[in-house]
């Protein structure tokens, strides 16, 4: 399965884990993940750690998702963003609609003395390039 649900024991919290490709075939599983609840959370959490591609559908999921948990109101959180993932949501303004994350936040002086685990790289660069045709653009 791509994409997994996890409901906190207190239902206020429901994180969605999307493992893969986070692209229009997902839609229906996405959407299902929190429409098919009993009782709405309070708080949504997208959990991007296992993401390795992510396109314009996945964004238009992620507002119908905020639009579904109570739009300006609503408390969601997208987490775990490699760099790439992160750098799109910024470039689509979402940052200013969802509290976005990343691994480099809770290691970011470990980041700075090591260079990302080759697997990390691996799976952005073979999935998802987003600055190859403008290389030496940030």
């Amino acid at each position: 399965m791509s994409v997994v649900t996890e409901v906190s024991d207190d239902g206020k919290k429901l994180t969605i884990s999307i493992k893969g490709r986070f692209d229009f075939g997902r839609h229906q599983e996405f959407r299902e993940s929190y429409e098919k609840l009993n009782r709405k959370p309070e708080t949504y959490v997208v959990d991007l750690k296992d993401t390795t591609y992510l396109d314009s559908s996945a964004l238009g999921m992620l507002l119908l998702l905020r639009d579904h948990a109570g739009g300006e109101d609503a408390d969601v959180n997208v987490t775990n963003c490699g760099a790439d993932v992160r750098k799109i949501l910024a470039i689509s303004n979402f940052d200013k609609l969802f509290d976005i994350d990343g691994p480099q936040d809770d290691k970011s002086e470990k980041d700075k003395s090591q260079a990302a685990p080759a697997h990390q790289d691996k799976h952005h660069h073979d999935e998802f390039h987003p600055g190859k045709s403008h290389p030496g653009k940030a």
